[in-house]
């Protein structure tokens, strides 16, 4: 049995290696993230996080992990910016508020497939304009939902969250173990 993960993310190598695990592959799959029209937020990580671990080349009786992360406003999904305007703008859509981080992950042993979503809620201060250019200047908010990431120098600005810490990071680690226990991937291996 092989672990793959189905994600090129750095971060969740790292919570995976909180659990004891090192993927014997990584393979970040190719699929349209754009959301539907109308849809919402958490549905939208849900849709998005199956695609993901369908969409990963495996053997069956490989161990797929898949997740997505998305940061919303109300109903509006904030993916990754397409550039520093569009950063600015989610930063100061979210600052001085409260929003919500869905992050799904996604464990595949041949045709099973068990889905988790998990909400997590974050306040973000309001940004003063030289706070707001500082931090675009880190360049820390490509790649991130909602322009930012809470483990980088924006978690100076995020005086509250309530939920998974590591679901906000990228990989809820109690669901992750949970659902790869579950498969029969032993986690803490030694």
């Amino acid at each position: 049995m092989s672990l793959i993960l189905g994600s090129g993310s750095p971060r969740r190598l790292e919570l995976l290696a909180v659990l004891g695990l090192t993927p014997d592959a990584v393979r970040p799959p190719d699929i349209d993230e754009a959301p539907h029209k109308d849809e919402l937020p958490r549905a939208y990580v849900e849709r998005i996080t199956r695609a993901k671990a369908l969409a990963v080349e495996a053997a069956p009786d490989d161990v797929v992990l898949a997740a997505d992360t998305t940061v919303a406003a109300g109903r509006r999904i904030l993916g990754k910016p397409a550039d520093a305007d569009e950063a600015r703008a989610f930063l100061r859509l979210l600052g001085g508020r409260r929003h919500r981080v869905y992050t799904g992950v996604a464990v595949r042993l041949g045709d099973r497939l068990s889905v988790r979503v998990v909400e997590s809620r974050v306040k973000m201060k309001r940004l003063s304009d030289l706070e707001l250019e500082a931090y675009i200047a880190t360049d820390d908010w490509r790649g991130k939902a909602g322009g930012y990431s809470i483990q980088g120098p924006a978690g100076a600005f995020i005086p509250w969250i309530s939920g998974s810490h590591s679901a906000i990071m990228g990989l809820p680690l109690a669901e992750t173990a949970q659902l790869l226990q579950g498969a029969g991937c032993p986690v803490w291996r030694l």
